[in-house]
């Protein structure tokens, strides 16, 4: 039987560690506030949650007093508000935000969760990467260890990242040609049952380099130092620009201590007409997938026009905790668990 959290004896065993959480938390506030950072509170209820096909929203229905019901979302990510922020303005953003993804728990995923996201604009994208790695090294300092750890791994922070291509990361660790499988749906399924992973037959291109990535790649990162895994596919990119090198793949990265994700970054896509078009692909692809889909919130496809060149990451605030003080499961850095 799972303990209680808010038993007397459950919680003294929870409060250490979520004593350090709350260290570790104003250790990240005051990195964002020293370097000029406008904390902001974007609304947690919006219209879309976010257009990415495996992201699930929880739904909060909106009742005016006389009118008509209309459906609204918890947001996924801050990202599409936080975005109009920056086309109103503002230069230099982070929200310490509550998040909430529908599908998702276990010893590294909770329903509610908070997400630390934030923006430079007029930044090149290596710029929030450097800012992801000092957060890790920010956060092992305010929990007072000396390695991050996840079961029987652990990753220095303070050591020289490692810069990771995904072209790279699938010779390295899969020997395949990542740049010759794109886009050949059975080209991929072939070289994903070659490494011993099981295709199914409804199982797509971006299914199939999923696979691929969780499977063989990711238990491979972060190990002793981080890993900054960069240039994804273009369709694995929806929010992000293409690199100017090759359009094929996108100013995406992903960090990863431990062989567990902690942030996710891009430079952002600014092209609303191209924007609108990957949300609804994405949106047939839920479609097709789970026989649901969201809506396209036209009001951040309008402030896309207005939003000057940025770059953004999303970063797990309890999986950092939860590594940076060598918790055992996510609902460890979590004051009042999500109630399954």
């Amino acid at each position: 039987m799972t303990p209680i959290w808010w038993h007397p004896e459950t919680h003294a065993d929870r409060r250490p560690l979520l004593l350090a959480r709350n260290r570790v938390k104003l250790a990240l506030q005051g990195w964002f506030a020293a370097r000029d950072f406008v904390a902001v509170e974007c609304g947690a209820v919006q219209r879309s949650p976010g257009n990415e096909a495996h992201l699930h929203a929880f739904a909060a229905d909106w009742q005016p007093e006389g009118g008509t019901p209309a459906r609204r979302y918890l947001h996924t990510s801050p990202e599409l508000a936080a975005k109009k922020l920056l086309a109103a303005g503002e230069t230099r953003i982070v929200d310490f935000a509550r998040v909430w993804r529908n599908r998702e728990a276990g010893p590294l995923h909770a329903p509610e969760f908070t997400m630390i996201e934030w923006y430079r604009s007029h930044a090149d994208w290596s710029e929030v990467m450097a800012d992801a790695v000092e957060l890790c090294r920010t956060a092992l300092s305010a929990a007072g260890r000396e390695r991050l750890s996840w079961r029987d791994r652990t990753c220095d922070p303070f050591a020289e990242p490692e810069r990771l291509t995904l072209a790279a990361a699938f010779e390295r660790h899969c020997g395949l040609d990542l740049a010759a499988l794109l886009d050949d749906r059975d080209a991929m399924a072939e070289a994903t049952a070659g490494l011993g992973i099981t295709v199914a037959a409804d199982d797509g291109w971006s299914d199939l380099f999923s696979k691929i990535v969780v499977t063989s790649i990711e238990p491979a990162l972060g190990e002793g130092r981080l890993t900054v895994l960069c240039e994804y596919p273009i369709s694995e990119a929806a929010l992000a620009r293409p690199c100017p090198a090759d359009p094929r793949f996108a100013e995406r990265f992903e960090l990863y201590a431990c062989g567990v994700e902690l942030a996710n970054g891009f430079g952002e896509l600014t092209d609303a007409a191209e924007q609108r078009r990957r949300f609804e692909a994405e949106m047939d692809l839920k479609q097709t997938l789970y026989g649901e889909r969201y809506p396209i919130d036209d009001d951040f496809l309008a402030a896309l026009a207005l939003m000057p060149p940025a770059s953004g990451v999303a970063l797990g605030f309890e999986r950092l905790a939860l590594l940076a003080t060598g918790g055992r499961d996510i609902n460890d850095m979590i004051w009042t668990p999500f109630p399954l």
